[in-house]
């Protein structure tokens, strides 16, 4: 199971179209679950995020002062984390961040740039990459 758990909603139709496109897609190799969460202030948000999380799952925090990685090593990632995991929950924090106590129970933490995002088009980025990570460990073209 693939977890993402997003502070905040999909409010533009294009941006909800992508996203069921990738979900659409991604269940061919996997389950995945997104959990929507309102916006708040940090501390709630922290709050709500931690009840969605399990001992079982890998969690990884997406900050922008993570590790990058090219999408063959997050595939590799994704490939080897499974191997020890049940689950994968990745976290897309609201506009303030992420609450340290979430940030303190993260396995991994993932960037994909210093570039700053819109938070539905970050998630469309992230649903976009989960599924060429798929490609890639099914040795399946898809566009470069």
């Amino acid at each position: 199971m693939i977890n993402i758990i997003c502070v905040g909603k999909l409010k533009d139709k294009y941006l909800v179209d992508m996203s069921n496109d990738y979900l659409t897609r991604l269940t061919k190799y996997h389950k995945i679950n997104i959990i929507e969460l309102k916006d708040s202030n940090i501390k709630e948000e922290g709050d709500l995020i931690l009840k969605h999380l399990s001992e079982r799952d890998y969690i990884i925090t997406m900050e922008i002062n993570g590790n990058n990685l090219s999408s063959v090593e997050l595939s590799n990632l994704i490939d080897k984390t499974f191997i020890n995991y049940p689950s994968i929950t990745f976290i897309i924090g609201g506009s303030d961040g992420i609450d340290e106590r979430v940030l303190s129970k993260s396995n991994y933490r993932l960037s994909f740039g210093k570039n700053t995002y819109p938070h539905g088009i970050f998630r469309c980025l992230l649903l976009e990459q989960i599924y060429r990570s798929f490609k890639i460990l099914n040795n399946e073209s898809y566009h470069k």
